[in-house]
């Protein structure tokens, strides 16, 4: 099996990356889609967090209100370390779990946003970076997910530098371009992964 860290900063196309390497094959971990699963309605996450930062976190519907506990830990750094340390744990369990379900010659994708940040690399036998210029991250958060600019911006500046991720990446798919641009990278970088995962080498 060969274990496969995927990111890339915000608007540099990631998903559309793991979509198609998902189309060749891939077995894919998604680390956002888990950290929302973690704390869904009934889990011991959810639990976790209401025990931390108390019921008003959730909507009267009993789930968590994102935007709200966004707003907190998002201003104080001590309740971010907190959040993390209850999610990340969980995050990391059921990501293995998964991960366990994969075959000896499965290339297995996991989608990890902060991978840089967290200095998750190790982690991983290969790293690959999805880049794209910071004009043509803003441009996407703005056109195509109706992001106010300033608001872009912060969360493109909370994130790794393009030159940080670099520093870290095993195989960068070039994604400034329009979309048939990148599927040839993408299937020459899934060819590579296969290649890899055959001959055993890390």
């Amino acid at each position: 099996m060969l274990k496969v860290g995927l990111t890339g900063g915000i608007g540099a196309g990631k998903s559309e990356v793991s979509r198609l390497l998902v189309s060749y094959g891939a077995v894919l971990i998604d680390a956002d889609k888990i950290a929302r699963e973690v704390v869904e309605p009934g889990t011991p996450g959810l639990a976790a967090v209401v025990e931390a930062f108390g019921a008003e976190i959730l909507t009267e519907q009993g789930t968590l209100d994102r935007p709200k506990l966004g707003s907190i830990v998002f201003a104080d750094t001590d309740s971010l370390a907190t959040l993390n340390a209850i999610v990340h744990p969980l995050v990391g369990a059921r990501s293995a779990e998964l991960e366990s379900t994969a075959g000896p010659d499965d290339v297995v994708v996991h989608d990890v946003p902060l991978l840089t940040e967290n200095g998750l690399a190790p982690l991983y036998d290969v790293v690959v970076v999805v880049d794209a210029s910071p004009e043509t991250q803003l441009d996407r958060l703005v056109r195509l997910r109706g992001m106010a600019e300033a608001e872009a911006r912060a969360r493109m500046a909370a994130q790794a530098t393009p030159a940080q991720r670099r520093a870290i990446a095993d195989l960068v798919i070039d994604n400034d371009g329009p979309l048939e641009a990148l599927e040839p990278q993408v299937r020459k970088v899934w060819e590579e992964l296969v290649r890899r995962a055959a001959a055993g080498d890390r």
